[in-house]
């Protein structure tokens, strides 16, 4: 009888936590789900600042102390945004004035995050020719993405353009369907 009692008690133990484990995990991906809403959003429209030429939408994306590492090439480096910023700049200048057009699109192979902080890891294309379509150019780099939620607004802290992508990584990405 003992023994019997004790079995009840640990499976209603065990039910109370399984019960109350899955009410967090359903809080959570509801919260991660809302996440990965806002932040394809903030993806989205650093896409479209892109496109548009737009460079004080762009750089409002980014907190003030963000910080840009390349580490794509042989000069490695680690700026503050304002620096990285300003060497875009006369990119945004000629994608607004129709001297050139540009596109930037991401993909994720992972994301983690709660509800103020997330971290990305993907690939991105830049591209970038001539208004004319010529001296097309592509860039598919491997990033990673630091962010915090302020005043209910995702700003980047750290870009890491880690390294150049193949195209099949690229295309591999196609299957987690975080493509924005």
């Amino acid at each position: 009888i003992i023994f019997t009692i004790m079995i009840k008690k640990l499976l209603l133990i065990l039910a109370f936590i399984s019960l109350t484990e899955t009410t967090i995990n359903d809080k959570n991906s509801i919260a991660d789900s809302t996440r990965i809403e806002e932040l394809n959003s903030f993806y989205s429209n650093l896409s479209k600042t892109v496109a548009e030429g737009d460079f004080d939408n762009y750089s409002k994306a980014y907190h003030e102390d963000a910080v840009v590492i390349f580490a794509f090439d042989e000069n490695k480096i680690s700026l503050p945004i304002a620096k990285a910023l300003a060497g875009w700049k006369q990119g945004f200048v000629d994608t607004k004035n129709g001297k050139n057009t540009s596109s930037v699109e991401f993909r994720f192979s992972q994301r983690i995050g709660n509800e103020t902080t997330a971290h990305d890891t993907g690939i991105f294309v830049y591209t970038t020719s001539n208004s004319d379509g010529s001296n097309k150019v592509e860039y598919p780099i491997h990033f990673e993405m630091l962010l915090v939620k302020r005043n209910n607004k995702w700003l980047g802290v750290m870009e890491y353009q880690k390294s150049k992508a193949s195209k099949k990584e690229w295309e591999a990405l196609k299957k987690y369907n975080f493509k924005i």
